[in-house]
């Protein structure tokens, strides 16, 4: 039987429902709620009072109210281990997941008398456990599409061999820092996968997305909506249009009026833009509340949503004004990249090679080996390049989050490639850019005896495979060294290039405009 969200466990008191539907929950990058502490939290008191001064009949009909709220969140769902005795339980269980976790006597009497706080189980817990169990048995076995035996080994054993069962199971890369969170890939973003993000107060969330996709943002808002939230949608301009302090302004005046607390979200569903200005808004809204990402474009799936910067553009340059915030959660869904325009989806594909020269050299096999194949939307070769992807920029930000030293090895090919765009008013995709900044940075690493000519020859090669530009020769560079002059990676009035001493050795080094004269005329840029 295959286990489909939401996924729902039921079983005796101690039978370690709530650990390992937490350790479930976890793997499956979705939310966790156990109705026993959802009833508390409705209520407002604990299941002991209302036992002791309701009796246990006020305590069923409040527990299937949060059965049914549950369920909504599409999540993994904890049931106390009475919640079937419910008619009304019983029936809103039909049709899901449920899973049974069976633990013989013996271990299930140890587990309980080690810590034993249950209403039913005080005065004599081995008697009331034989009674609980010939009373509730036929009805777990009744409602359970799974029935999984737990003993005395560790709780991880049970969970994994639960998610083995389930249909979707995503790949998690963990984001390290004084602020870790998951990037979580998978076919199927659900408003579980959201709630799952978010903080168990939060009841109000401001969804900026892009015009593009708002059939989804519609889709979300009301799964989110079902599940309780109070959810607002707001699309911005296209592309780099959206990056403007007026639509900053925009959603500062929405997130006023919803009246946006601390403990609420932001959610951003779109491409780089919409990851980039949304994430602002998070960061400046009360100083700071929580984003969840939702990258819709490649490069925003391998590069924009991941790592917590955030920003817009200025007259100045691009990206000027901006702030480090990271999301609670990253969601990368391949499936939104079906209706990816292809120079779009090769213009993504810049930032994956980029990640292979300067740091994992198996995206470099696999892009040569499969060439243009390799961006099939639907296909595993291309899933496991963005996992790669995400997983070198999880691996240089968990370690320097504000790019004070190792980060700066991201910005490979981008002094250029950000000069390439202003020159070009933005109507270059940012990947083009990248591809031609970086056998730039190869040429000038060539030029200066830190890479081989067959180093340089392969960036020209694997960029080129996929269908993107190697030259450029729509500015001077008298024009793109002005624009660089005011790149955000200037020190002391000198430019800092990020060069490759070697395939996945990347090093910093200050140049003068002079180291970068032959390397420009070898990618076609005129004096």
């Amino acid at each position: 039987m295959t286990l489909t969200l939401p996924l729902v466990f039921v079983g005796m008191p101690g039978s370690g429902k709530t650990k390992v539907g937490r350790l479930v929950a976890q793997a499956l990058g979705v939310g966790h709620i156990d109705t026993d502490a959802l009833v508390e939290v409705r209520t407002g008191r604990s299941v002991s009072d209302i036992f002791a001064h309701d009796g246990e009949a006020v305590f069923r009909q409040a527990e299937a109210d949060a059965v049914e709220c549950a369920l909504r969140s599409g999540g993994v769902i904890s049931l106390g281990g009475g919640a079937v005795t419910s008619a009304r339980v019983r029936e809103l269980l039909a049709h899901h997941s449920v899973v049974y976790i069976d633990v013989e006597h013996d271990e299930l009497l140890r587990r309980v008398t080690q810590k034993n706080h249950r209403p039913l189980l005080r005065d004599d817990p081995d008697g009331a456990l034989r009674r609980l169990r010939a009373e509730r048995g036929d009805l777990y076995e009744a409602v359970a599409t799974h029935t999984e035996a737990s003993d005395d080994g560790p709780a991880t054993e049970v969970a994994q061999r639960i998610v083995a069962r389930c249909a979707s199971v995503p790949i998690i890369v963990k984001v390290g820092g004084d602020r870790p969170y998951p990037v979580i890939i998978s076919t199927g973003v659900q408003a579980a996968h959201i709630l799952g993000g978010l903080r168990p107060t939060c009841t109000k969330i401001l969804l900026i997305h892009a015009r593009s996709v708002t059939d989804s943002a519609e889709r979300l808002a009301d799964e989110l909506t079902a599940a309780g939230m109070e959810v607002r949608t707001e699309y911005h301009p296209d592309a780099e249009e959206a990056k403007t302090i007026d639509v900053v302004a925009q959603m500062w005046n929405v997130a006023g009026q919803m009246r946006l607390g601390r403990h609420d979200a932001i959610v951003a569903l779109g491409g780089g833009a919409t990851t980039d200005m949304a994430g602002f808004v998070a960061a400046t809204w009360l100083r700071g509340i929580d984003v969840v990402q939702i990258p819709t474009t490649l490069l925003a799936m391998v590069d924009a949503a991941v790592g917590g910067k955030t920003g817009i553009n200025t007259a100045a340059g691009k990206n000027l004004v901006g702030s480090f915030h990271t999301p609670t959660r990253v969601l990368v869904d391949p499936s939104y990249l079906s209706t990816l325009p292809d120079a779009d989806l090769r213009a993504g594909a810049a930032e994956i090679v980029k990640a292979g020269f300067i740091r994992d050299r198996e995206i470099l096999r696999l892009v040569e080996q499969h060439g243009p194949q390799a961006l099939r939307h639907d296909g595993e070769v291309l899933r496991e390049l963005i996992t790669r992807a995400v997983q070198v920029k999880a691996t240089v930000v968990s370690a320097d989050l504000q790019e004070s030293g190792l980060r700066e090895i991201l910005n490979y090919g981008h002094t250029l490639a950000h000069a390439i765009e202003r020159c070009e008013n933005y109507r270059w995709r940012h990947g083009d850019a990248v591809a031609v900044g970086c056998v730039f940075a190869a040429e000038i690493a060539h030029t200066l005896g830190l890479l081989d000519s067959a180093a340089v020859d392969l960036h020209r090669q694997l960029f080129a495979a996929i269908g993107l530009p190697t030259s450029y020769s729509g500015a001077s560079m008298a024009d793109l060294l002005h624009v660089m002059s005011t790149d955000k990676k200037v020190r002391v009035g000198r430019l800092r290039f990020v060069l490759l001493e070697g395939i996945t050795h990347p090093v910093v080094r200050t140049l003068t405009p002079e180291d970068l004269t032959e390397a420009a005329r070898r990618v076609g840029i005129n004096d």
